[in-house]
C-alpha cells in the first residue's frame, strides 16, 4: 500500500484547505482510510476516516462541522476538506489505512499503513 498526501500549506484563520491522499495497492477486502495529525511534541491523533464497506465516516469532535472526508474510489483518492481552520489545527497531517477502523477508535498504534505527511499551518 502506498499513500501520497498533498494539499497542505499556509492559510489564515477561518480559511480552507483540501488535503488529498492518493492511494494504491489498497486491500481488496474491507479497509478504513482516513487522516491523523500530529502537533509538535504530541502523539498522532485521529481526525477523520471513511470505510470502504459502507462509506460510513468518523470525525473527531474538533473536526465535526468543519471537516468533511470523501472518497473517489475509481481514482483511489481520499479527500479531507477543512473549513473554518483554526490555529490549533496547525499540524502535520498523515493519511492512514487500517483493516477495521480500530485505529480511529483506539489510537495510531493500530494503523497498518502511513503516508509521508503534509504540513498544515494556520496563522492567527
Amino acid at each position: 500500500v502506498q499513500l501520497v498526501e498533498s494539499g497542505g500549506g499556509l492559510v489564515q484563520s477561518g480559511g480552507s484547505l483540501r488535503l488529498s491522499c492518493a492511494a494504491s495497492g489498497l486491500p481488496s477486502d474491507a479497509y478504513v482510510i482516513g487522516w491523523f495529525r500530529q502537533l509538535p511534541g504530541r502523539e498522532r491523533e485521529a481526525v477523520s476516516a471513511i470505510s470502504s464497506v459502507d462509506s460510513s465516516t468518523y470525525y473527531t469532535d474538533s473536526a465535526k462541522g468543519r471537516f468533511t472526508i470523501s472518497a473517489d474510489t475509481p481514482k483511489g483518492t481520499v479527500y479531507l476538506q477543512m473549513n473554518n481552520l483554526k490555529p490549533e489545527d496547525t499540524a502535520d497531517y498523515y493519511c492512514a489505512v487500517d483493516h477495521n477502523g480500530a485505529a480511529w477508535r483506539h489510537g495510531w498504534g493500530y494503523v497498518a499503513y502511513w503516508g509521508q505527511g503534509t504540513q498544515v499551518t494556520v496563522s492567527s
